[in-house]
């Protein structure tokens, strides 16, 4: 069987690619930049956007099980055209989907749920590699992490665990009409993640918890957006309970432990080296 992979560049989507390849699978990759996807020879990589529904009527020939993203565009903005997207995968003859949520639930979601495809949603919480993002600099410049909120508890999981689940139910099936929440083994705080760096890149990185003022002149000098420092005080500073709660979601679907941020700042070590 094919199996499509949307978002197929991206942080998930590419380990995702991978994982199936590596179980034997026939890989059909989404992108809206072909020349540049950078992905294996042996997948069929085809140009499409997910905001745009006269793109991907070819992109679901011969598919029969589907990953897929429930946002578009630069902006990552909820996808408008859920219905669509969800009635174009049934006349092509999909039957399984897996779909990752980003910020915000949107029309996919509700079209998905309310169709006869076997499906299952992924809902990550703060993904690992966001620490390449914003930290990787500041530790190769100055070897200091200046962050607020320093005892804020976050169970974030590792991108390649997000990927190795879709993985398993695209392949396997078993999961219909479930929504996983994924997380890593443990909740950490800062200070934590900020030890485990250190021990992974073999010397220590200071740390200075700043105010949230002193957070949003930051992030204003990085040329953040006011709404999206808007929704980093929000999140960081209140971060829901699911946000913080780990849950077995990703050894039940994969058999076996989710991994710790360790692992993942060992594997990411050289990115934060001077």
């Amino acid at each position: 069987m094919t199996i499509l992979v949307t978002g197929a560049t991206g942080t998930v989507g590419r380990l995702l690619v991978g994982e199936l390849l590596a179980s034997g699978q026939k890989v059909r990759a989404l992108t809206r930049d072909p020349a540049a996807a950078g992905l294996p020879g042996e997948v069929e990589v085809v140009a499409g956007d997910m905001a745009v529904t006269e793109t991907l009527a070819p992109v679901f020939e011969g598919v029969t099980a589907a990953h897929l993203i429930n946002f578009g565009g630069d902006d990552y903005a909820a996808l408008e055209n859920g219905q669509e997207i969800v009635d174009l995968a049934v006349r092509s003859g999909v039957r399984r989907v897996t779909v990752l949520g980003g910020r915000d639930e949107g029309r996919l979601e509700r079209a998905v749920a309310a169709s006869d495809l076997e499906w299952t949603f992924l809902n990550p919480v703060e993904f690992m590699s966001n620490t390449l993002k914003w930290w990787a600099g500041a530790v190769r410049a100055e070897g200091v992490i200046r962050e607020p909120f320093a005892h804020r508890l976050s169970a974030m999981v590792h991108e390649a665990d997000i990927a190795a689940s879709a993985a398993r139910i695209l392949v396997d099936g078993g999961h219909g009409g479930r929504t996983y929440t994924l997380t890593g083994p443990e909740a950490v705080t800062i200070p934590q993640k900020v030890a485990a760096l250190g021990a992974a890149i073999g010397r220590e990185i200071g740390f200075v918890e700043l105010t949230v003022e002193q957070a949003k002149e930051k992030w204003r000098g990085e040329g953040t957006p006011e709404p999206v420092i808007g929704f980093l005080v929000e999140a960081l500073g209140n971060t829901p309970e699911v946000g913080y709660t780990v849950v077995p979601a990703v050894q039940e679907i994969t058999g076996r432990p989710a991994r710790t941020f360790a692992q993942w700042a060992a594997e990411h070590a050289d990115a934060f080296r001077a």
